[in-house]
This record gives structure tokens, sequence and C-alpha cells, in this order.
């Protein structure tokens, strides 16, 4: 799919023949302690992260574990819904078959897909509000010489809605990458970070023709808002 071409996206809210596919999600959980809680950004990277690591494991490919759940997710709308989990609660959810992918400050698990009302037990159960995350210390200017997911400064969102947002900015810039750039990305450990761009350079990455994420506005925010561009040097024009 080109970056420019809207008309078929997983995440454009016009009905397309993705709709007509049985719906699956991919869930992701964070780890918020009530007197420890992660950095926003920090989280919103390593959720970011754990989606690559999803999408490059192996058994996610080929005749992986996980591979045919993975094209069953990929081929309708590619939904990701972030929960939080403490105590308890986490420790049930590190049990499941799934990858915990761990930033600076921040731990989310993300687990292979599974149908839009067939949630595990254990997941279904985590709370979906409450990812209200606070940068402790504004957050360091972006590398970009390194890739880059920026935010729409126009957009209100929750910390859960952009750590989603964020995992789909890192997606479209994965399938956006050849097999050679998928490697050297993988093998540095996903290298990126995740920042609000200002007014003038957000007008500016929209028409830049680099992965833009339009969201299907299920929740928070209207259809087709337009919410991250991914900005990957390889992909830089």
């Amino acid at each position: 799919m080109s970056s420019n071409d809207t008309s078929a996206s997983p995440f454009h809210s016009e009905p397309t023949s993705r709709d007509d596919a049985p719906q699956y999600v991919l869930p992701l959980v964070v780890h918020i302690e009530k007197t420890d809680p992660p950095a926003r950004t920090d989280a919103l990277c390593t959720a970011a992260r754990a989606v690559l690591v999803m999408l490059s494991d192996e058994r996610s490919a080929g005749e992986g574990e996980w591979a045919q759940a993975m094209r069953d997710w990929q081929d309708a709308r590619i939904r990701k819904v972030v929960r939080r989990a403490r105590g308890a609660e986490w420790r049930k959810a590190s049990a499941l078959p799934g990858i915990t992918v761990t930033g600076l400050s921040a731990e989310v698990r993300v687990y292979p897909p599974v149908p839009l009302d067939g949630w595990p037990k254990e997941l279904v159960k985590l709370q979906v509000s409450g990812t209200d995350l606070d940068d402790p210390e504004p957050p360091a200017a972006p590398d970009t010489s390194a890739p880059v997911l920026w935010l729409n400064p126009e957009l209100g969102m929750s910390a859960g809605k952009e750590m989603a947002q964020a995992g789909h900015g890192a997606q479209l810039a994965w399938w956006e990458l050849s097999e050679t750039e998928r490697k050297a990305w993988r093998e540095a450990g996903f290298p990126l970070s995740v920042a609000t761009a200002d007014a003038a350079r957000w007008a500016e990455l929209t028409v830049s023709g680099l992965p833009v994420v339009h969201d299907a506005g299920f929740t928070e925010i209207a259809p087709g808002s337009c919410t991250v561009v991914a900005d990957h040097p390889a992909l830089r024009r």
C-alpha cells in the first residue's frame, strides 16, 4: 500500500473490503502501578516498539504459531486496543502468550491478535480508561536521524489512544520498508521516538509523502482524523 493511497487503508474511515472480513484486534497492556507510573512519552515509544516486535517475530510469519491470527488481523481493520494492569492483574496478563517490551520506565505486553469479541478473560477485565500518563520532565527533542512518529498537535487524545496511534504509525512505516531496511531496523533494536509536531511542521509532514495514519474514529476522535506521520529516514523523499 502506497503511503499516499488512503483508499484501502486499514485505518481509514471509509468502508472498504476490509470491513467484510472477520474483525480482530491487537491487544496491548501497559503496566501502570499507582505509585510508579511510566512516563507518557516512554509509554508511547514502548508501545510502538512492541507492535514492531510482534510484526517481526518469527512466530508471526510463515507457519508460525501466531501467523494465521496475524494474517486474519491484517486482512481486516488494523485495530489496536491498549488496556492497563497493575499488581496481580499484570502478573496474570504476563502469563498469557505474548511479548513484553521494556522502555526506560514503561513495560508494554503485546499479544497475538484476538477476535474483536473474543478477548481472553484475563485481559477483557482490564480497564481501557485510566491510561492518562504524564511526562515528569519535558521529553528530549527527537533524534531525527532515527525514525520519528509525529503526533498531530491539534488533537487531544488519552495516553492509551496515543499509544495505539503510535503503534499504527510504526506499522505503516514497517510495511513501507524493504526487507533489508526492516532487518536493519530490527537488528538495531527498533530505535524510534514519538513527539508532537508544531503546527508548521505538521502541515509539511502531511503532504510529504510519508505514511500518515487516518484514524477510523472508533474512539475519542472524529473518523478520518490524521493522527500520526511516520517519519522513517529510509522513507524520506
